[in-house]
């Protein structure tokens, strides 16, 4: 009986392999083993950004909350503070797209925090 080798799955790992790395520059999407090299690196920068994402996010709309909060007057501090202490449970998300797409309605808000800040 012939001896039965793993040469259909190598290939097919290999295949798997190069596929992923196909549009990288160079060596990397051709040879197997710079394109394994690659494709692993990827992965852990992938894994790693997917989590900074979400600091990033977070960054960009509370900047955005300050410079509308600004413009209105108040600090950023100041207007969680008083969106907390009115009951207002609009995430950070939605305060930022309302101070950037809607100038009239986060203008309101932050009315209502100072009004609520003032009577506290």
């Amino acid at each position: 009986m012939p001896r039965a080798t793993n040469n259909p799955a190598t290939r097919q790992r290999r295949r798997k392999i190069v596929k992923m790395a196909s549009g990288y520059r160079g060596a990397r999407h051709k040879l197997f083993k710079t394109a394994k090299q690659a494709v692993d690196h990827s992965g852990q920068y992938a894994y790693r950004d997917r989590r900074n994402k979400k600091r990033e996010f977070r960054r960009l709309w509370i900047a955005r909350i300050t410079a509308g909060a600004r413009a209105n007057g108040m600090t950023y501090n100041r207007l969680m503070e008083g969106l907390n202490k009115a009951e207002i449970g609009l995430d950070r998300k939605m305060l930022a797209e309302l101070a950037v797409n809607n100038a009239e309605a986060f203008a309101a808000l932050v009315e209502k925090a100072k009004a609520t800040l003032a009577a506290v």
